[in-house]
C-alpha cells in the first residue's frame, strides 16, 4: 500500500483521526496517550481500536493523511502560480506561506513526528517516504522549467522547504517563507536558462528571390 492509500471512510473515523492529528501536532507524539485521543474524539475505546489496532497504526494513518494533503496542496498551488514551470516552482513558496503562518503552526508533522521515532519504525519510514516524493516532484518540474541539473536544484529545494518549515516554527509571520521564495528564485535563475521575451519577431533586411525567409532570418 503507497504512502497516500489508506482504509474507507467514515465519519467516527475521521473525527478519531482529525482529533488525533491535531493533538500530535500540538503536542508531539509520545505526550499523547490514546486515553485523551478517546476522550476528545468522543468516542468509545473499543470504537476506536476498530477502527486503528494501535497508537502507532493511527500514528501511521494520521502520516498518510497528511501526505496526501500536504502534496495535494503543493501542486494545486504549483498550477496556480501560473504555466511555466520556473512559476510553478516558486509556487511552492507561495504553499508554504500559507501553510507557516496559520495559527499554532508548529513546523513540519512528518519531521516532528520522525525526530519521535526510531529509524526503521513505520512513522520514520513514511517521514522518508513523502519528503522523497516531495523531492521526486520537483525533480520533474525542475526538469520541465529547464534545470541543468534537475536532481541537484530539488535537493536545494528540498533544503528551503525543510528550513522554511522549522525556521517558521520559531519565527512566525510570513517572513521566513518570502526570504525562502527569494532564493528560490535565486537558485532557479541560477539553474534554468532565461525565459525568451514574448513580443513581434525581428525582421532582418529584406532581399529577394527564395529563401530570404529561411533560418536565420529574423
Amino acid at each position: 500500500m503507497s504512502l497516500s492509500e489508506s482504509a474507507p471512510r467514515s465519519p467516527v473515523r475521521e473525527r478519531i483521526l482529525s482529533t488525533a492529528t491535531a493533538l500530535f501536532d500540538a503536542y508531539g507524539v509520545r505526550a499523547v496517550g490514546v486515553d485523551r485521543i478517546i476522550a476528545e474524539s468522543g468516542v468509545a475505546k473499543a470504537t476506536l481500536y476498530a477502527h486503528f489496532r494501535s497508537k502507532d497504526e493511527l500514528v501511521l494513518t494520521c502520516l498518510q493523511q497528511a501526505d496526501h494533503n500536504r502534496r495535494d496542496y503543493l501542486r494545486q498551488m504549483a498550477r496556480a502560480a501560473g504555466e511555466d514551470p520556473r512559476d510553478q516552482l516558486l509556487g511552492v513558496f507561495d504553499a508554504l506561506r500559507t501553510i507557516t503562518v496559520r495559527e499554532g503552526f508548529r513546523g513540519c508533522a512528518f519531521v516532528n513526528t520522525a525526530g519521535e521515532m526510531m529509524p526503521g519504525t513505520a512513522p520514520h519510514t513514511a517521514t522518508a517516504e513523502h519528503k522523497r516524493a516531495v523531492r521526486t516532484w520537483l525533480t520533474e518540474l525542475a526538469a520541465a522549467a529547464g534545470a541543468a541539473d534537475p536532481e541537484l536544484l530539488a535537493l536545494q529545494f528540498s533544503v528551503l522547504v525543510d528550513g522554511t518549515l522549522a525556521a517558521a516554527s520559531l519565527h512566525p509571520g510570513p517572513a521566513v517563507a518570502e526570504a525562502a521564495r527569494e532564493a528560490a528564485r535565486t537558485l532557479i535563475e541560477q539553474s534554468c536558462p532565461a525565459r525568451r521575451a514574448k513580443g513581434p519577431r525581428a525582421k532582418g533586411p529584406r532581399t529577394d528571390g527564395p529563401g530570404a525567409d529561411g533560418p536565420g532570418a529574423g
